[in-house]
């Protein structure tokens, strides 16, 4: 169980979490949850493109991080997340991300503007 045991220090706890974050699929499917209230399996399938077996074991990820939960209805199971605030997560690194590109773009963009490194013979 990745946070079962009450005796290991909160940022390794931490670093489960994250664990379950950890390959584009999962993000991606985190994503298209985060702007509904649930989606059929089929639903996910369509909208990342994944092999169901591959989906089936990213799903298995999420569920085991406590990320999403799911419900057999019929014929059908439902995904949604877990928690609310994975949605908000998923916010609060993408502002992350974007600026960390916007500054990695101004120190492209001064790099470039640096004068030219001369050689002479050697």
């Amino acid at each position: 169980m990745p946070f079962g045991d009450d005796e290991r220090p909160l940022y390794e706890i931490k670093a489960n979490l994250f664990k379950g974050l950890a390959h584009p699929y999962r993000i991606r499917v985190l994503e298209i949850l985060s702007g509904i209230e649930e989606a059929p399996v089929a639903q996910l399938l369509a909208e990342t493109g994944l092999e169901p077996s591959h989906l089936s074991q990213h799903l298995s990820v999420l569920r085991r991080y406590g990320l999403v939960v799911s419900e057999r209805r019929a014929n059908e199971v439902f995904y949604r997340l877990a928690y609310p605030q994975v949605a908000e997560l998923l916010r609060v690194a993408r502002a992350l991300l974007g600026e960390l590109l916007d500054d990695a773009q101004i120190r492209r963009t001064r790099a470039r503007a640096l004068p030219d490194i001369v050689t002479g013979p050697r």
